[in-house]
């Protein structure tokens, strides 16, 4: 099928502005799997009120965001990364983005400075998709599929990150880029 062969584990996921989904309104996700079985990711510009401390019973120095990855297993805790070199067992999604590893090795790192808030992200929850969902939802032209760099997905703030990837596609995707989130208001 055309429309997936760009579609693969690292891929980003871009909602069009009129996917009808509150779970992803204006949301970019991040593909961490993507097989016959099945896919899932993360949302990297949805924000929550929570910080890492908050839900774990260590403490952690850093005031740590966490970003609501999807309307799946709200209760469940996952991080990407770039730093291979400090954190042990992560599984490579794209270049220089890493899913999961070591932990405890995580928090020592950000409790001694060592590992900066623009070089992990954390996740409540996750989006999931069965086998062959997310073609139809592509047939049904919901989704925009890209790629991007480390340094965008760590550095480009969360509020702006839907907007900033459209807008460095050019073209078409410049103007969808602009669209409004109620276009009745206009």
């Amino acid at each position: 099928m055309a429309m997936t062969e760009n579609l693969f584990k690292g891929s980003l996921l871009i909602a069009k502005p009129y996917l009808g989904d509150p779970n992803f309104e204006r949301g970019v996700i991040l593909l961490c799997e993507y097989n016959g079985q099945g896919s899932f990711g993360f949302v990297l510009n949805q924000v929550t009120d929570l910080f890492l401390g908050d839900v774990l019973d260590d403490t952690i120095y850093q005031d740590i965001p966490l970003h609501l990855g999807g309307p799946v297993e709200k209760n469940t805790l996952h991080f990407i990364h770039r730093k291979p070199d400090l954190i042990p067992g992560g599984a490579e999604i794209m270049p220089n983005v890493f899913w999961g590893g070591d932990f405890d090795q995580v928090k020592t790192l950000l409790n001694i400075n060592t590992l900066k808030a623009d070089d992990v992200r954390f996740f409540i929850g996750y989006s999931g998709w069965g086998g062959g969902q997310i073609e139809d939802e592509l047939s049904q032209n919901s989704w925009i599929i890209t790629q991007t760099t480390s340094d965008f997905l760590f550095t480009t703030p969360p509020a702006n990150f839907w907007r900033e990837i459209l807008k460095n596609m050019g073209g078409e995707y410049r103007s969808i880029a602009h669209y409004p989130i109620d276009p009745t208001l206009n």
